[in-house]
């Protein structure tokens, strides 16, 4: 503990509470009262500091939880590929009577009669391309078939088959050692490889001259909203003061993402090296590796890939002899998708509940952590500096199209035949060829329905729209030209353009057998379970959309719900302090306009009381038409504000 609480400023020794919270939880197996008491004294703070981060984070308990623990992803991928029956089984093969939705949003754990399992339904463990997934204590199992739900609590690792080789569509940059059989993760091997040159390359440059080069090569964040990273770094001031922050966001929570797991357990050193040259250019002494908590086997590896980079003098004092003096550490979550948003994962850091600060005036360039200048990038991000410094930002910039430069990964899950991750060239493949062709293409005898192509929170796209998008010539004019789903480049800018986004890669297929009242209420859940509550249209839309289309799908759905629905959506989005309110609107708004029939087929019902669903009685399901009591008419109430009148 005493460890962990040095990784901080000594004024804010605040930020080590998450760390103590998960020393004090993985010895005594929960965070007692007492456990609460001890820290809030080992950091001098009040105990009610701690307690609002046991309560706000889930993957901190109060309970013990039974000798082995498992946590089942139920989100978007995982449920299509039966994660609720994987979790039946589980349940049955283990004799637990899992608690239900009736208790409460945040359902806590279900503990067997003899205290040797537990089990619970978490949201997106990042393996959505080997879906269904679960955690057993710390290991994940991928691929996992329901009938060896028997084998599985007896902790037995299942057989995982990867990607190795690329497809001839890639262009692989970030992902050329994922896969490879002769690759090791130990530094000697990336080392041999040409490992930590460009670090060695990057000291003997300016700083403006490796900021230059990343504007010039057009490098756009890979975490969700595209923003021009060089634009980011010129944010800092050179002659700046204050101490400089750099913080990689490895928080990868969006349903259908996930790449960052990949590059963490497969080339660690590959992202440190990016981390090493980013600190170098913005002058930054101090880096945080904020990775999600569930991540644990991943927060080791990256561990042990610092201390192997210190004992080659690639980090701690006067780094390869260049006076720069730069650590890095990691710092782990508590399983809150808010904490992906760079302000709300910065509140984190500083040991609080990750609210999302109000832009302006805290831009994390000029007001971040601990109120310094901070920038946030994330996994993916870091890793293309590597690769700029080695080809030069001109050269990089050739690479995909103007203003989508460079190469990205892509996430595909959901109803393709080959599952899986894939590196290519912005805006070089469209919808089609990847789904088609370097996905495997849709099940036997199904047809596409729709897709979500940036992550659960993008908008739908419906496998029959036609879409008018511009497209530059090779003579610099543009043309307008209809095209269909397939047609679409895998670009920012053309997805935009589309009505949906690229956001974090994560490509959702979605086949003619789903139903999109399901579809909406499984990522409803999601985003009713991760709204931080900050915002009021967020803290209570988002819960509302979920209980609306949860009675819809029990029967109970009425003439107005879709509308219902949507208006909530329109009074949601714009109206909060971070993008998270767009994010859990988005869905609902898209799929409702754009699947009307099968919402409009669970909408039957006339109108209930004016009760909010959860209240609405249960008659609404099993009858036809309920009676409604009108209000009691009291005239007294036409009256109230007369003088002499109460």
């Amino acid at each position: 503990m005493d460890e962990a609480i040095a990784r901080y400023p000594k004024d804010h020794r605040r930020s080590a509470a998450m760390p103590l919270l998960h020393l004090w939880q993985e010895h005594f197996g929960f965070i007692s009262d007492e456990g609460v008491q001890w820290i809030a004294a080992k950091l001098e703070l009040q105990p009610i500091n701690i307690l609002e981060l046991v309560t706000f984070y889930p993957l901190f308990r109060q309970e013990l939880a039974g000798k082995t623990h498992i946590r089942v992803c139920r989100t978007l991928s995982c449920a299509m590929a039966g994660g609720y029956q994987l979790m039946e089984k589980l349940c049955a093969s283990t004799g637990i009577k899992r608690r239900g939705h009736t208790d409460g949003m945040h359902n806590p754990i279900s503990v067997s009669a003899d205290g040797n399992y537990s089990i619970e339904f978490v949201e997106c463990l990042a393996s959505c391309g080997t879906a269904p997934v679960c955690m057993i204590g710390e290991e994940l199992h991928e691929n996992v078939n329901q009938d060896s739900a028997p084998d599985l609590r007896r902790n037995q690792t299942t057989n995982i088959k990867h990607q190795t080789s690329p497809h001839r569509l890639e262009h692989r940059l970030i992902f050329k050692n994922i896969g490879r059989d002769d690759w090791k993760i130990d530094i000697d091997t990336y080392l041999r490889d040409g490992g930590y040159e460009q670090l060695r390359k990057a000291i003997t440059m300016s700083r403006l001259e490796i900021v230059n080069e990343v504007k010039t090569s057009g490098l756009r964040g890979r975490g969700g909203a595209g923003f021009p990273c060089g634009v980011k770094w010129g944010f800092i001031k050179p002659d700046e003061k204050k101490p400089v922050y750099l913080i990689c966001n490895a928080d990868e929570s969006e349903p259908g993402t996930f790449k960052d797991r990949y590059i963490i357990h497969e080339d660690p050193h590959q992202l440190l090296e990016g981390i090493l040259i980013s600190c170098f250019a913005l002058n930054a002494r101090t880096a945080y590796i904020y990775i999600r908590g569930e991540f644990p086997e991943g927060a080791k590896i990256l561990e042990r890939a610092i201390e192997e980079a210190r004992e080659h003098h690639f980090l701690g004092k006067n780094i390869l002899g260049s006076g720069f003096d730069v650590e890095v550490y990691i710092h782990r979550g508590g399983g809150a998708y808010i904490c992906g948003e760079e302000t709300g994962l910065i509140e984190s850091l500083e040991g609080k509940r990750g609210y999302p600060r109000i832009k302006p005036p805290y831009f994390p360039a000029v007001l971040g952590l601990y109120m310094c200048p901070t920038i946030v990038n994330n996994v993916e991000t870091l890793c293309h500096v590597k690769h700029i410094i080695a080809m030069g930002g001109a050269q990089y910039a050739r690479l995909g199209r103007q203003n989508n430069t460079g190469t990205r990964i892509v996430c595909v899950s959901g109803d393709v035949q080959q599952p899986g991750y894939f590196e290519i060239e912005v805006g070089a493949v469209t919808m089609g060829q990847l789904i088609h062709e370097m996905a495997g293409g849709l099940k036997p005898g199904r047809k596409l329905k729709a897709v979500i192509p940036g992550g659960s929170s993008a908008k739908v796209l419906r496998a029959d729209e036609r879409f008018k998008l511009k497209q530059r010539q090779p003579d610099g004019s543009t043309i307008e030209r209809e095209m269909s789903i397939d047609d679409i480049p895998m670009d920012f800018d053309s997805l935009t353009a589309a009505g949906s986004m690229a956001g974090s890669g994560g490509v959702i297929v979605l086949d003619d057998s789903r139903d999109m009242v399901w579809t909406l209420n499984n990522i409803n859940e999601f985003y009713a379970h991760e709204s931080c509550g900050q915002c009021t249209p967020c803290r209570e839309g988002s819960l509302w959309m979920k209980k609306i289309t949860d009675r819809m799908l029990l029967g109970g759905g009425v003439t107005e719900d879709p509308k219902t629905l949507k208006t909530i959506g329109d009074n949601i989005a714009g109206r909060t302090i971070c993008a998270f309110g767009e994010a859990c609107a988005w869905p609902t708004q898209s799929f409702v306009e754009k699947f009307r029939e099968e919402f409009a087929e669970r909408a039957k019902k006339p109108l209930p009381p004016p009760l909010p669903p959860e209240y609405t009685p249960g008659e609404l399901i099993k009858e036809e038409k309920i009676a409604i009591a009108p209000l009691a008419h009291d005239p007294g109430w036409e009256k109230a504000g007369a003088a002499g009148t109460i």
